[in-house]
């Protein structure tokens, strides 16, 4: 009682940082990490740190020792990491670690998949750009994944598909319509025949000379010149500056008439926030906002939901689009679970975490059914809004089994201290909760399986009907069923030769895989500013 009375009362308000952006600082000249209990840490010899092994001993010390303590006060156990008790005591400063990633990669190595006795842990990183923050948060791109462009990105994802000869060629997956690619009104489907006027852009191994040719154009420089072929077999050519912009998450709409039935559909590919980091409404919530207007003035009686692109993003808009989703039966219900360590979770009340998200309110929809088309890349807050929601309605997946990301990120900013003044080092996401949905149903770490496979026709626009999954799905809402009428296997009848099929892994979609919760972030940023703990 003394421990958690001494908690409550000292950090009440620091430790609502575990949903935080948490300002973690250290003076090199005075940081000596003792031993401690939980993680055995042990200085330099000198007692002067880099600011690399500044990085190590503080991401050490939050995902397995203490989130809120820096060393001095050996009372305080809180860790985050959701397997820390897998984990067995390291010393972050050894000569082993030769950098903060290869300690977090040995620290993944250890909490085990029960069912595959593999390794569970494929999902926590750092970001040393704060380039996650900053498309998430506040739904801006405003600087290349790969660190290495200055400023923006071209907004356009791009794949190899093969034919049914096993013949590749390069497509456009998306473009943001926003984006510099989306300004030029480039398309899902276009084939890309010459990259700064290099036509060898065959598919050649992902190490191969020409996918690292275009991997680097594309994604890892400031202007590219582009040779494409439209669906209409035109070629033309475009040069693209890479530039800041807002993102816009909502990629195509439209409204079917399928019999009777009016059937809404829109391709959603980022969980960008609704709100920014100032709490102004972002790109994002607009763009919802109006789609659902749409949506709801068209009188719809079921709704498609295209996320086979998405990574996912903030909790809080996967919240808003359930509860526009959601029959009026779920309000005031639970939305989903919380799931913390034994550390955390003993400590729930002092500590201001939540354990439950309720529907706050539905939407204007009454949907007949909802249909999800998933893929491989359909990651974390993409299947919590589907998990979400089965407990309250009709939902069909379509397409192909999920990515599997059952779990979430708390996002530690963490920095040291060069004379006084904060020095950014890397923002750790780390897994720190799991979510449930309200019949307790989560753990989905192999993905979810879809209700009907289909195939991902790169060469296909948005919202055609020769979609297979679209396809799929009309089938169904005609029918009662998935089934066909014919004999229906991809063995049996191939997809048409014209068609390409997304050749997965060719080229690694640039983005972010996960789940934040910005909320309570959000909220002690208004109240404390800007919290450090100096060591």
């Amino acid at each position: 009682m003394k421990r958690e009375n001494s908690i409550a009362i000292k950090v009440i308000m620091l430790v609502l940082a575990m949903f935080v952006i948490c300002f973690v600082s250290c003076e090199k000249k005075d940081l000596k990490p003792s031993n401690s209990s939980s993680g055995n840490i042990t200085g330099t010899s000198s007692g002067s740190l880099s600011d690399e092994d500044s990085l190590q001993y503080l991401m050490y010390r939050i995902m397995q020792v203490d989130f809120i303590n820096d060393g001095r006060d050996s009372s305080y156990d809180l860790p985050t990491y959701y397997w820390y008790s897998q984990v067995p005591s390291l010393n972050p400063l050894s000569s082993a670690y030769p950098n903060s990633d290869t300690l977090l990669s040995v620290i993944k190595s250890y909490p085990m998949n029960p069912q595959t006795n593999q390794p569970i842990d494929r999902y926590s990183f750092l970001d040393r750009t704060g380039q996650v923050s900053k498309e998430y948060e506040n739904g801006i791109v405003d600087d290349n994944f790969s660190g290495l462009a200055p400023q923006g990105d071209y907004g356009m994802q791009v794949s190899y598909a093969e034919d049914s000869l096993g013949n590749t060629d390069l497509y456009v997956l998306y473009s943001d319509k926003n984006s510099p690619a989306g300004q030029k009104g480039i398309q899902r489907g276009w084939e890309i025949t010459a990259v700064n006027g290099n036509t060898n852009v065959s598919y050649d191994g992902p190490n191969g000379a020409n996918v690292t040719m275009v991997s680097n154009a594309l994604f890892s420089s400031t202007s590219v010149t582009l040779t494409f072929k439209e669906l209409n077999g035109i070629s033309v050519t475009y040069t693209l500056n890479s530039t800041p912009y807002d993102v816009d998450p909502v990629l195509f709409d439209t409204i079917y008439n399928v019999g009777d039935k009016k059937v809404g559909y829109f391709v959603f590919y980022a969980f960008t926030s609704i709100y920014n980091d100032s709490g102004t409404a972002t790109y994002t919530k607009q763009a919802l906002d109006q789609e659902f207007d749409k949506l709801t003035s068209a009188g719809i009686n079921d709704l498609i939901v295209d996320l086979r692109y998405n990574g996912g993003g903030d909790v809080t808009t996967a919240e808003y689009l359930d509860s526009a989703l959601a029959p009026a039966s779920a309000n005031g219900k639970v939305m989903y679970k919380y799931l913390y360590n034994d550390k955390l979770s003993q400590n729930m009340n002092q500590l201001g975490l939540s354990s439950t998200v309720n529907f706050a309110g539905t939407g204007d929809l009454h949907l007949d059914h909802l249909f999800f088309i998933d893929s491989r890349s359909t990651a974390s807050a993409s299947e919590l809004t589907m998990n979400n929601l089965k407990p309250y309605m009709d939902v069909k997946l379509v397409g192909d089994t999920t990515y599997g990301k059952p779990v979430g990120f708390i996002d530690f900013n963490i920095s040291d201290y060069h004379s006084g003044q904060p020095h950014y080092l890397a923002d750790l996401y780390a897994i720190d909760f799991a979510t449930e949905n309200a019949n307790n149903q989560g753990g989905y770490y192999e993905g979810i399986v879809p209700d009907v496979e289909a195939s991902d026709y790169i060469n296909v626009p948005w919202g055609n009907p020769d979609d297979e999954n679209v396809s799929d799905i009309f089938n169904y809402i005609t029918t009662g069923s998935f089934a066909r009428s014919y004999t229906y296997t991809r063995e049996v009848i191939p997809h048409p030769a014209s068609y390409r099929v997304r050749l997965r892994g060719a080229i690694p979609l640039k983005t972010f895989n996960g789940m934040i919760d910005y909320t309570l972030s959000k909220k002690i940023n208004r109240l404390m500013g800007d919290m450090t703990v100096r060591h």
